[in-house]
């Protein structure tokens, strides 16, 4: 695995071509409950799952918190 990805902006490491939504969960964080822009361009909730990613992508996620 290398960094060659950016997530909120600090380097992050992934295996080329890992599904999005895998790649949330290895993080720790549950697709149906976060906000993610991929390239600058929203990603449909519906479309997590079918997302691979790749090096040079930019990720911006933004989790869902309780209580406002």
């Amino acid at each position: 695995m290398s960094s060659c990805v950016t997530v909120n902006g600090k380097p992050q490491e992934l295996q080329p071509g890992i599904p999005l939504d895998a790649f949330l969960r290895q993080m720790k964080l549950d697709p149906a409950w976060v906000v993610v822009e991929l390239n600058g361009e929203p990603v449909p909730r519906v479309r997590i799952g079918g997302i691979r990613l790749n090096c040079g992508d930019r990720i911006e996620i933004v989790r869902a918190v309780p209580g406002g």
